[in-house]
């Protein structure tokens, strides 16, 4: 039994993404059945969609692929660039609306909301500048609003904004400019403590300043001395991870039982779904880092 005070206020879960499942579709990645069979074997309740087309579209199928592995699902993902402007929206919505119903089909509460990267994910090209300016910036803040809105209003989800390296929502400073540009009533942070470290950032201190905007985590932890590399040389975010960036808990930073314990304070329901960046890895490599996570967590009270 562990020692650590019961964090009952924080419901775990894993994601696709700890299996190394970036796309809908890569033959390098862990099939999809695999993944469930094994994130469920790791002792996880609750999983994400991961990309849409990865798990199965058909509402019924994938609610009885769930069913019988004991699975719920907390949220579904989508990649958006709403600093474009408003000529994006109707591209933007279509892909929105169809994971939203998907996720709404399976009782899942929330929309993880990824801005666009500026460098290509995976070849680390650059294909945009990576500061927005003000007029992008206005663009971005007012479509999240809008799509916060129109995911409450049609399919009952509530938006969690995910900052993430290598886009526009990053550092503690571009992070808390939009919270402070936006409807706290429609839009909220999804805080992921690895990429808000990747990037800079105090995951406890933007707990307990921005509490009542925090809606949802994503579990992570990055190597310190590999990050201090990808810094120093600038390596996008893609090849960062094949170095191995993203690390197994509790080997990183940042240290988990205070952002777990900044979380419980706040006092409302949350989800803390671990992500730990992998793509592409070999097929055995996910569950067993996944068992030993899940121990972890546990022994931390989760």
């Amino acid at each position: 039994m562990s020692d650590a005070p019961a964090l009952d206020r924080i419901r775990v879960g894993s994601a696709p993404d700890s299996w190394g499942v970036w796309f809908a579709d890569d033959p390098r990645q862990t099939p999809w059945h695999r993944f469930l069979d094994e994130v469920a074997e790791a002792g996880y309740p609750w999983i994400e969609l991961g990309p849409y087309g990865y798990l199965p579209t058909d509402p019924a199928v994938l609610r009885d692929e769930l069913a019988r592995r004991d699975l719920r699902v907390s949220a579904g993902t989508v990649f958006t660039a709403l600093h474009r402007g408003p000529a994006v929206w109707d591209e933007t919505w279509a892909h929105v609306a169809k994971v939203a119903a998907l996720t709404r089909a399976v009782d899942a509460s929330h929309l993880v909301v990824i801005p666009e990267f500026w460098r290509d994910p995976v070849t680390g090209e650059r294909t945009e500048e990576p500061a927005l300016t003000a007029g992008q910036f206005a663009d971005l803040a007012a479509g999240l609003e809008r799509l916060g809105r129109a995911v409450r209003d049609e399919f009952g989800l509530g938006i969690v904004v995910h900052p993430h390296a290598d886009t526009h929502v990053d550092t503690e400073e571009n992070v808390t400019r939009l919270l402070d540009a936006t409807d706290p009533a429609v839009v909220d942070l999804c805080l992921d403590t690895g990429h808000y470290a990747y990037c800079g950032g105090d995951s406890v201190k933007l707990i307990e300043t921005y509490g009542e905007r925090i809606g949802y985590l994503h579990l992570k932890q990055v190597d310190p001395a590999i990050l201090a590399d990808v810094i120093a040389h600038e390596v996008p975010f893609g090849p960062a991870v094949q170095r191995g960036v993203m690390c197994e808990p509790p080997t990183g930073v940042p240290e988990l039982p205070p952002v777990l314990a900044a979380a419980q304070a706040l006092g409302t329901d949350l989800f803390a779904i671990v992500e730990q960046d992998m793509y592409p890895c070999p097929p055995d490599q996910p569950l067993p880092i996944a068992e030993r996570t899940r121990r972890f967590l546990s022994s931390c009270g989760a």
